[in-house]
């Protein structure tokens, strides 16, 4: 039963075929994933969180990853987008800006716990001058917060509001007295963000968003090289400044401005400042959610490692292989049942789905048929 999350449909049956020689098909092991998928939403309300302090922050996650699916599975946006085109300009492949309208979006949320450890500018990113004053030599850095007790949920079925919900449900569970710091990591997607706010304030519960590091990272990047050659090594050390900058507190009125000086000094005009103003306008508006010294001094994470790995795990590694073409039930199953390895709660889940199996199939149907004793 753990390989289903693994392998293939097509792989599942030569095994159980070459193990028991029952001729199992294909689509009667689609029905049995679903099946062995059904009870874990219960599983996951009903198993009772590890205990933690008052101090220990709670990190929330929410990301995206699309998923190849058959065309009658799409989501209705989706399938009108595709129907409203007629079809691609050419045959063979596409066309610039084309797209093939044939995916549908997995959402994935994560809550895990990390104790905090605090940290400096320095743990992060190495000063590059002094880097050079020291021949290259770089202290020792103290290592971030270290996820435990994690909990992934993915669903192709399920809207992202949704999945937000059950994210802030699985936290509520660990924190119901809203005691503990929580922390919700981003990519900076204006949509998710806003969900987040939504779903906080409905609940009222306050939460730090952080925007990923990495992801402002790319941006700067995108700006210098507006003003480096291409494969300028002096590029390295112009990003590693003004991140250090970012990390120390200076967001909209250091960096940014500083990048648009950069391009006034640099005489650039229309394409030329591309990069810088796209990284202007990301700072910019993404300025409340970049206050990395403050989840610094208090040893929050700033990074999304642990969702953007969910989403390479759970989705990319085996619902996005080459030429696979997913049904909606199908998807699900398979992502949950992944889900629960990837948490390492399988075998307790499957002793839990077992016992609820037999109360469906015996216990539930049979109580009132039982013969009185005398």
């Amino acid at each position: 039963m753990a390989k289903w999350g693994r392998g293939s449909f097509a792989d599942a049956c030569e095994r159980i075929n070459a193990h028991t020689g029952s001729g199992i098909g294909h689509r009667q092991v689609q029905k049995l994933a679903v099946s062995a998928a059904v009870d874990i939403d219960a599983f996951y309300d009903a198993l009772v969180p590890a205990p933690c302090t008052d101090a220990t922050p709670l990190i929330l996650s929410v990301d995206g990853k699309g998923v190849v699916i058959r065309r009658e599975a799409l989501r209705e946006d989706t399938a009108k987008a595709a129907a409203a085109k007629g079809g691609n300009a050419m045959k063979t492949r596409l066309a610039s800006g084309e797209k093939h309208g044939r995916k549908r979006m997995a959402t994935l949320g994560a809550v895990y716990d990390a104790d905090p450890a605090p940290r400096t500018v320095d743990d992060i990113i190495a000063d590059p001058d002094r880097q050079e004053a020291d021949h290259g030599a770089a202290p020792e850095r103290r290592q971030g917060p270290k996820a435990r007790s994690k909990w992934l949920r993915g669903s192709v079925t399920d809207t992202a509001a949704q999945v937000v919900s059950a994210v802030f449900d699985q936290a509520g569970h660990r924190d119901p007295g809203h005691r503990r710091p929580w922390v919700v990591l981003v990519d900076g997607a204006r949509h998710q963000i806003d969900l987040i706010k939504a779903e906080a304030l409905q609940r009222g519960v306050d939460v730090h968003i952080i925007v990923d590091l990495i992801h402002v990272l790319e941006y700067l990047w995108r700006a210098a090289w507006c003003l480096h050659d291409s494969g300028d090594a002096s590029a390295e050390s112009w990003v590693a400044r003004h991140t250090r900058v970012l990390l120390g507190g200076g967001v909209q009125q250091q960096t940014a401005a500083a990048l648009e000086e950069a391009a006034r000094a640099a005489r650039l005009r229309g394409a030329q400042r591309k990069g810088i103003d796209e990284a202007v306008n990301y700072l910019t508006t993404k300025a409340e959610h970049l206050r990395y010294d403050t989840a610094l001094e208090h040893g929050w994470p700033i990074a999304t490692g642990i969702i953007e790995g969910a989403c390479r795990h759970l989705v990319k590694d085996r619902l996005d292989i080459t030429g696979a073409r997913w049904g909606l039930s199908g998807a699900e199953a398979v992502l949950k049942l992944r889900a629960v390895r990837a948490n390492g709660d399988f075998d307790t889940y499957w002793a839990w789905h077992q016992q609820q199996e037999f109360i469906r199939n015996h216990q539930t149907r049979y109580r009132d048929q039982l013969i009185p004793t005398t």
